[in-house]
């Protein structure tokens, strides 16, 4: 899998199916690497993937992050050799415990010890019976891993880590646990915005959801920050942590930090400066790597 440098996290559930295609397209013509799906309430993000890789022809395509509550372990297995198949070899699979909210409260389920739980799955998936036609390459598994013990299942267990709301120092700490020869693509909010107060309200929208959640606090004071800096919104210091916003100079010095940390992927999430929904695709297209 020819994965790049730069690739794309966002949200498509706001687009009909065409529309996502026709943007899954000029993500391609641009030259990024691939296209960064999540998974939460909406679309099921294989049955997107496989339509979208149907209707492109380089362009990569990886969950960021399927839910291994949603599928037991011999659905997702039939799913990675599925995917892998019918894109052509143009699928990454990253996994992940979720979050006990949407596990427990929207989902019904009981959410357990994440990293256990993620082991068992892993070895699970490794011995679920799938009897038919089998893709010329297995799709690579890649782990939602934030913290120490999640990143080194994932340098044990999967194929390298995907880690979200992180910065270039998480990067650092990640490579070092990952070691060499383990994949590591971080997930970066990237917005243009040179005005301060401008953009700490849009990004404080954006990562308000996110900051309270357990697994990313405890992440976050693993990197110093304490419980002040998650109160009103975030602190500023964590926002500009987070959020890498500024003009486009800014903006590429924080994914080359990222680079220059260990990371081999980089995906950016472009945030809107008018807090509209969707990516800012202006944006898109004076970072990507077809122009540069």
């Amino acid at each position: 899998m020819e994965l790049g440098k730069l690739g794309v996290w966002t949200w498509v559930d706001h687009l009909q199916a065409p529309e996502a295609a026709k943007f899954a397209n000029q993500l391609e013509a641009w030259g990024y690497g691939a296209l960064w799906l999540p998974e939460a309430v909406g679309r099921d993000p294989f049955a997107l993937i496989s339509y979208l890789a149907a209707n492109t022809q380089r362009l990569n395509f990886a969950t960021g992050i399927a839910n291994i509550y949603a599928r037991d372990p011999m659905t997702m297995r039939a799913i990675q050799q599925t995917v892998a198949e019918l894109s052509g070899g143009r699928f990454l699979m990253g996994l992940g415990v979720s979050h006990s909210h949407l596990v427990t409260g929207v989902r019904g389920h009981e959410y357990k010890k994440p990293v256990t739980t993620m082991r068992n799955y892993l070895e699970s998936m490794r011995g679920a019976l799938y009897r038919a036609t089998g893709p010329k390459d297995e799709a690579p598994i890649l782990l939602a891993a934030l913290r120490p013990k999640m990143l080194e299942l994932a340098r044990e267990s999967a194929s390298g880590a995907h880690p979200y709301l992180v910065t270039p120092e998480h990067t650092k700490r990640a490579r070092e646990i990952l070691g060499t020869g383990r994949l590591l693509a971080p997930e970066q909010k990237v917005l243009r915005e040179t005005d301060p107060v401008k953009a700490r309200a849009v990004a404080r929208t954006a990562i308000g959801i996110y900051i309270g959640l357990p697994n990313y606090q405890n992440c976050l004071k693993w990197l110093g920050f304490e419980d002040a800096d998650f109160a009103d919104g975030g602190s500023d210091r964590l926002v500009d942590a987070i959020v890498a916003w500024g003009d486009e100079a800014a903006i590429h010095e924080r994914i080359r930090a990222h680079w220059d940390a260990g990371a081999d992927h980089v995906c950016i999430q472009p945030i809107r400066a008018d807090g509209g929904l969707g990516p800012d695709t202006d944006l898109l297209a004076d970072l990507a790597p077809a122009g540069r």
